[in-house]
């Protein structure tokens, strides 16, 4: 059979960039997903690209470093991926206190703005006045995030890349068993976010990647406008991360929840009109744990219509994925030890930021250019 330099196993934004770096530079590169529809985590993605969020000097860079990518990414890759630019909105609740709120954004590249309810309410006329101590709002990018993944596949298979549809099982040494059958490389490279944990487990392989199941409601195209795009000032989803990677051995142990789920009030709507609400995040260790749907989605509408009331009932449909997420919120990037030829690419709290400055610095790197960048995220 043919032999790869390259397999890339997953197809969401994170596999899609990295596959067509990879090619970019000449390398024969097999990309494998398992679902013709993926069902991940860019496809339920708000799309939010946190260019003003660095608070280091790493993420500062990489963030300048995807501005410049994206503004030239549609011209490239041949296809429109929606980029824009939105005022985003971190509401406060009632009970918070603004100052508060605004002090933990001090470090942040572009400091977002403290407003008065009245001026977040006249950015958003949607909001309850009534829910709300202010707002802080930024400027922030927006892209398509599913058509942004397919454009990159898109130009991955015109540059000569190969794609299959196809579950991968185990990595091997030399390539990957699917279930249709092996697929053999010099290198593979684990692109699969919340199930990226538990894919490297069945080689023996221990990583320090984590995920959460995260659940929201899209909403089909409507006439009501959303003008900014929503999301809370005390972002619980952060703190949820930290409180459940402090004994990494309880994660090799499925059926456990190591700590209690929270909601984070967000919306945004996209160029069609169409609107996705969020999101529930659980900390379950089984990737493939069921949730009770009908009372989680009782939970969204509910607490979306506290803050946004025109939007909580809208027809829709509840929708459920894994969120990968390291211990340090910088992704983990590295050969694994001991298994050569495999490496991970996965954890990114902020991808549709990261990977694609990421994705370029590491296709160079594995072909002999160094790159301080890369050395510095191999922690697994």
């Amino acid at each position: 059979m043919k032999t790869y330099d390259w397999i890339v196993v997953g197809g969401g934004i994170t596999g899609a960039t990295l596959a067509y770096e990879l090619i970019k530079i000449g390398l024969s590169v097999l990309l494998l997903e398992q679902h013709v529809t993926p069902e991940n985590a860019t496809r339920y993605s708000y799309g939010g690209l946190a260019y003003w969020s660095g608070t280091t000097p790493l993420t500062r860079q990489l963030c300048q470093e995807a501005i410049a990518r994206y503004q030239i990414l549609s011209q490239e890759l041949d296809a429109d991926i929606q980029l824009r630019e939105l005022d985003l909105l971190l509401t406060i609740s009632a009970d918070s206190n603004p100052e508060a709120a605004s002090a933990v954004y001090a470090n942040c590249a572009v400091r977002p703005q403290l407003v008065s309810v009245q001026e977040a309410c006249e950015l958003e006329p949607l909001l309850n006045r009534e829910a709300i101590a202010g707002a802080l709002t930024v400027k922030h990018g927006h892209i398509h995030p599913d058509k942004t993944a397919q454009a990159y596949i898109q130009a991955f298979l015109r540059a000569g890349g190969e794609m299959q549809i196809s579950q991968v099982l185990q990595v091997l040494k030399g390539g990957v068993q699917t279930n249709t059958g092996n697929y053999y490389s010099a290198n593979v490279v684990v692109c699969t976010g919340g199930l990226s944990r538990q894919l490297l487990k069945s080689a023996g392989i221990s990583i320090k990647v984590y995920f959460t199941h995260t659940e929201m409601i899209e909403i089909p195209p409507v006439n009501l406008r959303l003008h900014t795009l929503i999301m809370p000032a005390n972002l619980q989803r952060f703190q949820l991360e930290t409180a459940s990677t402090q004994v990494d051995e309880l994660w090799d142990e499925l059926g456990n929840e190591l700590v209690s789920p929270i909601l984070d009030v967000g919306a945004v709507q996209f160029l069609d009109g169409s609107l996705r609400l969020g999101q529930i995040s659980r900390v379950l260790t089984n990737p493939y744990a069921k949730v009770n749907s009908k009372e989680s989605e009782k939970w969204l509408r509910t607490s979306i219509a506290q803050v946004l009331p025109a939007l909580g009932n809208l027809p829709g449909t509840w929708h459920h994925c894994l969120v990968a997420f390291s211990k340090n919120r910088l992704p983990v990037i590295a050969a694994v030890p001991e298994f050569a030829g495999v490496y991970i690419f996965s954890g990114f709290s902020n991808p549709l930021v990261f990977v694609p400055p990421l994705a370029q610095r590491f296709a160079k790197f594995v072909t002999g250019k160094e790159d301080e960048v890369i050395m510095g995220l191999t922690e697994v």
